[in-house]
């Protein structure tokens, strides 16, 4: 006996899903999918597609499905982040122990730029916390 499906799937895009409707329940046994909706993760938006009116029941599985989806999207940033500094790490034990003088030559400018970007975006950000922090 077959598992039992999720009544919706969503086909992820960069900024949001289009929504289906699953229905495997027909004479030939076959997965039908009848989209429903598109959504736009970063506004909120839903747009039912073509005429369609959405169910109470396909709002709530969309809110639902946009919830965790922007919990899963905050999840894989932090970690995203926590790579970029192990990534650093490992740059800075390359240059340290392999890297060429040539190879040095090549990444400093970059390197020193996008390092002097993030650290003056970081110690405005913290400033303002804690000017925030000692005004509330």
């Amino acid at each position: 006996m077959a598992a039992e499906l999720p009544p919706y799937y969503f086909r992820t895009r960069e900024n949001g899903a289009i929504v289906f409707r699953v229905e495997q329940e027909n004479r030939m046994r076959r997965i039908e999918m009848d989209q429903i909706a598109v959504v736009n993760i970063r506004n909120g938006e839903v747009k039912p597609h073509g005429d369609r009116t959405l169910s109470i029941e396909d709002i709530a599985a969309i809110d639902t499905w946009m919830a965790e989806r922007r919990r899963i999207l905050s999840d894989r940033l932090v970690d995203d982040i926590r790579r970029t500094v192990d990534h650093l790490n490992q740059v800075t034990h390359w240059l340290q122990t392999k890297a060429e003088g040539d190879e040095v030559d090549a990444v400093t400018d970059d390197l020193l730029l996008a390092m002097h970007d993030l650290r003056s975006v970081l110690v405005r950000k913290r400033a303002e916390r804690l000017q925030k922090s000692r005004e509330g």
